[in-house]
């Protein structure tokens, strides 16, 4: 499975899946979770209202994923994972590592070959942007063996997963843990 980055905006790359760093109640919210509603439709939205209704009444937990259509973004699908809140105290690794793992699995299932991932957890969730580039990058090199085309016959595959820092800071730190 390749990785690479592509800094810019996640919603104008042209991939099977885009991954939402969402909020749990799946409705839409700021930051990344906010612009790929906005420039995905109304159609993302009421899926997402459906799912609310059927599978998740309770909202979608921190660190599981879910996929949608997208709407008007050039993707098929977008993939929504909910992201834990930072804490100094208490070590969540364990949950943002498991966005990237199950936000590809999805992706595998869909028969997703290319997906694009922004920074989950590193806004307003707060989570510092080197470790968050960390294990983003650590967990899909792990997953490659799952998912990606050396997975089976039978299994769908990832082929390629693409990092879209919005900043010149969040680049830097994907770069750095890209290299390390």
């Amino acid at each position: 499975m390749k990785l690479r980055i592509e800094p810019g905006d996640i919603t104008e790359i042209s991939v099977d899946a885009v991954v939402n760093a969402a909020n749990s109640t799946l409705l839409g919210g700021g930051g990344v979770d906010g612009a790929i509603h906005r420039k995905g439709g109304p159609e993302i939205l009421a899926e997402c209202r459906r799912l609310r209704e059927t599978e998740l009444p309770d909202g979608l937990p921190a660190g599981q994923a879910v996929a949608t259509g997208a709407g008007r973004l050039p993707a098929r699908w977008v993939i929504h994972t909910v992201g834990p809140t930072y804490a100094k105290t208490i070590d969540k690794s364990d949950t943002l590592a498991s966005c990237y793992r199950e936000s590809l699995r999805v992706a595998a299932r869909l028969g997703a070959r290319s997906v694009a991932f922004p920074a989950i957890s590193a806004g307003i969730y707060g989570w510092p942007m080197d470790d968050a580039a960390r294990i983003a990058v650590q967990t899909c090199r792990a997953m490659a063996a799952e998912v990606g085309p050396g997975a089976g016959p039978d299994a769908g595959y990832v082929e390629s997963v693409t990092f879209v820092p919005f900043s010149a800071a969040a680049e830097n730190a994907f770069r750095a843990a890209m290299d390390g």
